[in-house]
């Protein structure tokens, strides 16, 4: 490296934001720029191969280091020889774990701000959060910088970036150090891995139509080249000699695209956008909060065998039904910041970049269904699955009139069988004694073989009544040697779904199977593949469970 080369170095810089900032240094030819991520070793992107970043790995205006910010000696290595330090790694928020955004957020940002004061760094720009301010109770509309940190956070990342914020704020200064704190809201655009593909596997999953809360709470969203531009805002003014370097040394600003929008119609947009309907329906917070505090209890619970991390938490709902709108004057007066990008171009881009997850893309079924097979694929799949709407409705009522007439009727066996069978031979009789005609209609008669049960089918139904007490028999065998714990539990689970059906009359079971049989199977059909996708992970969830218990058995 030449003397005269200036460097920078970007921590967390393989993060949805920070590429964008080390895109936009590149570019401008600003500094050399030094990539700090946990990995060990840069694995660019298709676009990123041929493209400036690229290109600046080889020839050297950019560079690759490995760095846990947890680990002193090596932020170190990482800011040596650097003249400015953009701080922007952090935990997935949506990771609500204090452990690890204290570590990350706290002791590795005090870490970073020791190697800056001792390699004598000249500038620290810190990436915060406007969630710093957010108590998760009271909206916030067009706050500024004067707000103050909550008592309490709306979640540990939030409290922990707070916190980090607070320490690079109180730094300024140490031995000729400048800093300052970028609190961007909303962040957007391409290359996010959160906010759009969650939004997209909401929509296929059909969950995309609900807004929590009224749908009025207004929001403050910032291109993710926005943000670039803000921190490089931030580092020209703390570079400038001056009353502007110690105006914009020291504090925190609040940047966003500064045109506030309904939250609910920021995402309404980008849903349409790529091709899927709009979110309609309204469900009040006070309703979705216990079911997402149920939610985050079963994670605590099974976060160890791997669950993954639910999009339904607590913090969540707040943050999807809440007021948050920031004034950004300060960062215009004291930075020069003003958005280079507005919403409505940065929506067009982010959609556009996200093509490939439009709803017309979506995998088609090629063929039957697989419930249409499971159920013969005859009239009977055809009645069930409402391919023949008429046919399944008339079916329905037949069903409901049965229950209404024989079983709520309060008959008792003999006399309802009798019934049937007095009915089936009223309706034989006079369907045989009907003219083959009827207002020019042609009346189908029942054929004698209808009734006729071969002596194949009568050896099949024997051979599957065998099979069932041999398997029953199979069971009972290996529950008597003690050896197959996991067949225990099964067994024990059955009899206690069997006893808590048991606790239901008749009456109540017939029409809630009707209801299920003519509604599950719909829903099947139409959600297939989510469905799968379900049973798929809570069958892996179950596997990993067993394989767990065994092993600490052992």
């Amino acid at each position: 490296m030449a003397s005269q080369e200036r460097w920078c170095m970007v921590t967390g810089g393989r993060g949805f934001a920070a590429r964008h900032l080390v895109e936009m240094l590149i570019r401008y030819e600003m500094f050399c720029v030094r990539i700090a991520d946990l990995g060990p070793s840069i694995k660019l992107d298709p676009y990123e191969e041929e493209g400036t970043l690229g290109k600046a790995l080889k020839s050297g205006r950019a560079q690759y280091v490995s760095a846990d910010l947890r680990d002193k000696a090596r932020v170190l290595k990482a800011c040596q020889g650097a003249e400015i330090v953009f701080h922007m790694a952090a935990p997935d928020s949506s990771i609500n774990n204090y452990n690890l955004h204290r570590a990350v957020n706290v002791e590795g940002t005090k870490n970073v701000i020791e190697a800056c004061v001792e390699l004598q760094v000249k500038r620290l720009i810190y990436t915060s959060s406007a969630s710093v301010v957010f108590d998760g109770v009271h909206g916030i509309f067009n706050g500024d910088e004067s707000l103050s940190y909550p008592v309490k956070h709306n979640d540990f990342y939030s409290a922990t970036k707070a916190e980090g914020e607070a320490l690079v704020l109180k730094a300024n200064g140490e031995k000729g150090l400048l800093t300052c704190s970028i609190r961007p809201s909303g962040i957007f655009g391409p290359g996010d891995k959160l906010l759009v593909p969650s939004l997209v596997d909401a929509a296929r999953a059909g969950k995309s139509k609900f807004i929590i809360g009224d749908g009025k709470n207004m929001y403050d969203f910032t291109y993710v080249e926005n943000v670039a531009h803000a921190h490089i805002c931030a580092e020209r003014a703390l570079a400038s000699k001056g009353t502007v370097s110690e105006k914009a040394s020291g504090q925190a600003y609040f940047v966003t695209n500064m045109e506030p929008i309904k939250f609910w119609e920021f995402m309404s947009l980008i849903l349409e956008g790529l091709g899927y309907e709009r979110p309609r329906i309204k469900i009040p917070t006070f309703v979705m909060m216990p079911i997402a505090h149920l939610v985050e209890f079963i994670y605590r619970l099974f976060a160890p065998y791997g669950m993954k991390v639910p999009q339904l938490t607590p913090s969540r709902i707040r943050l999807l039904s809440s007021d948050r709108t920031f004034n950004s004057s300060k960062a215009k007066d004291r930075l020069g910041y003003t958005p280079i990008v507005s919403l409505q171009e940065g929506l067009e881009r982010t959609i556009e970049s996200y093509s490939h997850l439009r709803a017309e893309h979506q995998p088609k079924r090629d063929g039957p269904s697989k419930v249409h097979k499971y159920l013969g694929g005859g009239r009977v799949a055809d009645i069930l699955l409402w391919k023949d709407k008429k046919l399944s409705l008339v079916t329905m009522l037949i069903f409901v009139a049965f229950y209404y007439n024989f079983i709520a009727s309060g008959y008792t066996i003999v006399a309802t069988i009798s019934k049937l069978i007095l009915l089936a031979a009223v309706f034989l009789y006079i369907h045989a004694n009907m003219p083959e005609k009827i207002f020019g209609c042609t009346v189908e008669k029942v054929p004698v073989s209808a009734f006729h049960c071969s002596e194949e089918k009568s050896q099949r139904a024997a051979v599957s009544v065998v099979s069932q007490w041999n398997t029953a028999v199979g069971i009972l065998k290996s529950l008597c040697r003690g050896s197959d714990w996991m067949l225990f539990l099964k067994v024990v689970m059955t009899l206690l779904i069997v006893s808590l059906l048991g606790v239901f009359s008749f009456q109540r079971l017939y029409l809630a199977g009707v209801l299920v049989i003519f509604v599950a199977f719909f829903i099947y059909e139409k959600k297939e593949e989510e469905i799968d996708h379900l049973v798929s992970r809570i069958t892996r969830f179950g596997s990993k469970l067993k394989s767990d218990t065994k092993k600490k058995d052992l």
